[in-house]
């Protein structure tokens, strides 16, 4: 029967609403093939925008961040390659999902103990002209954009990422050319392009029209290896790959570790927690044997001799007591045969003197860490023997050294390492070693990791000094080793105010100080204001800084107090401060250079005021703040 045209009409308007309501039902997600070919992810306010794009030409998939109208990341591949099936190109886009998380958490270490998560995810849905599926999971926060990929099916071992980042060509690098202890120097470039050609540390910093943006990995475990950039000349872009371009070996479904954009102004990467926030949550369910704090560390204080003889360790023992110190840590040589530096004493758990060390540094209030080679934990009985032994001595930390590799071996071996340290109670340093990448939420007992070229070498810089707050102390505790006054970090140049700055500059669970007792009395400012080192902190703020050129930071001790860290690189200079340390009136009590030592000077400052503050050439102070009233003239506690 034919339909009269009012009747038409009728019909047409009915299906049109119930079109317009099905649309308005359906969720989010329910896009269809035919959706525009970008996607944007919006987090909470004064988050950065990520931007997910599908090339309609060849369906290659690109990320891009902006702030605004500014950007910070160009449109960047995207991509996995795996033994069965090629997901960066040829892509077709089946949906979308989007949720919300909050989360709270707290750590033991790090820049603050509480922290808040306010992130949006999205998880955008992909196949292949074979109908292989590939999630591209991202997430927004307002210090960051990071994203992952996500296999649900097994298609194979990962032959190599297609991921990059492409950075806008007017983009100022700060970046460490890549090796397998993480250990070389920050340079600073006037391009991205200026880069030569080579492979760089996963934390390289980059200054754009929106910001500043610290490329970073993170939730890093044995189902991956550890990455590195790769730059060609004259490119803009650094690609992302895994440990010496070796396959990845996947046994059913996958989800890689995140790739990190942390993003904002100086100070907002500077503070920020992005990949710890980004990283799972703690494996560990009781962490009150957990205690960060500092530690009189022996090896630059005397070498393997002292590491052999219980003596010397004792004497080491008594000055933490005197300090205050909660630990002493007892470097290579203990489970040596006495004399021998490299033949371990086969009757180590019967002949050592460790426990008569464990005992007397308890009687005193100072507890013990020991260093251990890591291929004595390699086999999983021999490993056992160790660990247990450890815990029945009453050691409270091991330094686990010499790792040198982010092969997916490797990171299985840390995997295993770390739970059967927390089985027995024993916190972590890893020395030649990866950088943190989110393993501080999820095993918390690890204090602080090396991957950096610390107090040991003598070959720092003033440029490299003030790039490691703003680079490699961003993403996760720093064991720089401080502290050493009678071992001059730059040859020929020597600033003691500038050396104990660097104990609040570089955070680190376990502030592991490397001077001599004698370089601490010969300088009673400086052993005063080690005294005064809390165990851990509750905000850190960027006060200034200039990545390569200087830094200050503050951060907060649970009492109240501010502890402040500086740095410079270049002439002698009066430097301004500001003071922000919050409302009312600071006493700040200074510690420079003087030209017959260090000299500790009062100020009465309020907060948001600047304080102008001397330092000599590649030199540094350090500063104590407390509230102010009248007739107050110290800040100690």
């Amino acid at each position: 029967m034919a339909v009269q045209p009012r009747a038409r009409t009728i019909v047409s308007m009915l299906c049109s609403a119930l079109l317009a309501t099905t649309a308005a039902t359906l969720p989010a997600h329910a896009e269809s093939p035919a959706a525009p070919a970008s996607w944007e992810v919006r987090g909470p306010n004064g988050s950065p925008t990520a931007v997910v794009a599908l090339d309609p030409a060849d369906g290659t998939p690109t990320l891009a961040v902006r702030r605004g109208d500014r950007t910070v990341l160009e449109p960047s591949p995207l991509g996995l390659v795996t033994e069965q099936a090629d997901f960066s190109k040829d892509l077709t886009f089946t949906g979308r999902t989007d949720r919300a998380i909050s989360e709270r958490y707290t750590v033991p270490t790090g820049k603050s103990h509480e922290r808040l998560v306010r992130m949006t995810e999205s998880r955008f849905r992909f196949r292949t002209a074979d109908g292989d599926r590939l999630d591209l999971l991202t997430r927004v926060a307002p210090d960051g954009v990071a994203y992952r990929y996500v296999l649900p099916d097994d298609h194979g071992d990962v032959v190599r990422e297609a991921s990059a980042f492409t950075l806008p060509t007017t983009a100022e690098p700060v970046i460490s050319a890549y090796r397998k202890d993480n250990e070389l120097p920050f340079v600073r470039y006037q391009s991205a392009a200026a880069v030569p050609a080579g492979t760089y540390s996963m934390q390289a910093l980059f200054k754009t029209d929106g910001g500043y943006a610290l490329v970073a990995e993170s939730d890093l475990n044995g189902s991956y290896a550890g990455s590195h950039l790769t730059h060609a000349a004259d490119s803009p872009t650094f690609g992302v790959s895994p440990w010496n371009d070796e396959p990845i070996q996947v046994s059913g479904s996958l989800s890689t570790p995140w790739r990190a954009v942390i993003t904002g102004d100086l100070a907002t990467v500077t503070e920020s927690t992005f990949t710890d926030d980004l990283a799972p949550k703690s494996r560990v369910r009781d962490t009150s044997w957990v205690k960060p704090g500092p530690a009189l560390w022996t090896w630059l204080a005397g070498g393997k001799e002292a590491g052999q003889s219980l003596q010397a360790q004792k004497k080491y023992v008594d000055y933490a007591a005197d300090r205050g110190w909660p630990y002493e840590v007892v470097d290579a040589g203990w489970y040596y045969k006495p004399g021998e530096w490299d033949v371990i004493d086969p009757d180590w758990q019967t002949n050592s003197w460790m426990p008569e060390l464990v005992r007397y540094g308890k009687e005193r209030g100072v507890d013990i860490q020991v260093w251990l080679h890591y291929t004595l934990l390699t086999d999983p009985v021999e490993r056992e023997k160790w660990l247990s032994t450890l815990e029945r001595w009453g050691v409270k930390g091991v330094k686990i050294d010499f790792m040198d590799s982010e092969s997916q071996e490797r990171m299985r071996w840390y995997d295993d390492a770390l739970e059967d340290t927390a089985k027995h109670h024993l916190m972590v340093n890893f020395h030649g070693s990866t950088i943190p990448k989110g393993i501080q939420r999820t095993w918390p007992h690890v204090m602080t990791m090396e991957g950096v070229g610390g107090e040991e070498k003598r070959n720092n810089t003033a440029v490299q000094l003030a790039a490691l707050p703003f680079t490699r102390n961003v993403i996760g505790s720093m064991d720089f080793t401080p502290g050493a006054f009678h071992r001059p970090y730059r040859p020929n140049v020597q600033s003691d105010a500038g050396e104990l700055g660097l104990t609040v500059l570089y955070e680190s669970g376990i502030q592991n100080l490397a001077g001599t007792p004698e370089s601490y009395d010969a300088r009673p400012e400086a052993r005063r204001y080690l005294e005064q080192l809390p165990t851990g902190w509750e905000e850190t703020r960027l006060l200034t800084g200039d990545p390569g050129r200087s830094a200050v930071l503050a951060r907060k001790a649970p009492d109240g107090r501010w502890f402040i860290g500086g740095t410079f690189a270049g002439a002698a200079q009066d430097v301004d401060v500001p003071m922000r340390l919050g409302a009312g009136k600071w006493l700040v009590e200074t510690v420079t250079d003087g030209p017959s030592g260090l000299v500790r000077a009062p100020h009465v400052v309020r907060g948001g005021d600047t304080l102008t503050v001397p330092v000599v050439a590649d030199g540094g102070f350090a500063a104590l703040a407390c509230r102010w009233y009248a007739g107050r003239t110290s800040c100690d506690r």
